[in-house]
């Protein structure tokens, strides 16, 4: 299975901009540069993406291992944020935190942690991200 994306790009660093899409059409020519990056101008950037990525392949894992236990979740909400450091003369995603809070008849906190902690550790974003990924987990009565 291949899924493509693409990102056209034109001018300089600060000055330029471009448009990232999706073979979907979810994302077609959303716009993404210097401000939305850096600073708190309109647009995407990377790692949003990339945190909106891991979010949702978080709460897929999540929602399929929690099946696997004979659990059926009746709602997974993950947030993550991803963090990006100067690191020596350039910069570097050094973590990704993974904020989960779901509802789920018949699990205690214990059991849903251990759960979790599994699908953290096996969903392929988490496998293809080498910064430090961490997570906060809340089962919601």
């Amino acid at each position: 299975m291949i899924k493509k994306a693409w990102a056209v790009w034109k001018g300089g660093i600060k000055d330029g901009g471009g448009t990232i899409s999706t073979e979907t059409g979810v994302l077609n020519e959303a716009p993404y540069g210097f401000k939305s990056r850096f600073e708190n101008g309109k647009g995407t950037n990377p790692e949003e993406l990339i945190g909106a990525a891991h979010a949702g392949c978080f709460s897929m894992a999540l929602s399929k291992m929690l099946g696997d236990a004979g659990l059926t979740p009746e709602r997974i909400e993950t947030r993550a944020a991803v963090t990006l450091d100067k690191v020596g003369e350039g910069f570097e995603i050094t973590s990704s935190h993974l904020d989960v809070t779901a509802k789920i008849p018949g699990v205690d906190q214990a059991k849903f942690e251990e759960i979790a902690n599994k699908a953290k550790a096996g969903c392929p974003v988490s496998k293809l991200l080498k910064a430090n990924i961490t997570m906060s987990a809340k089962l919601e009565s």
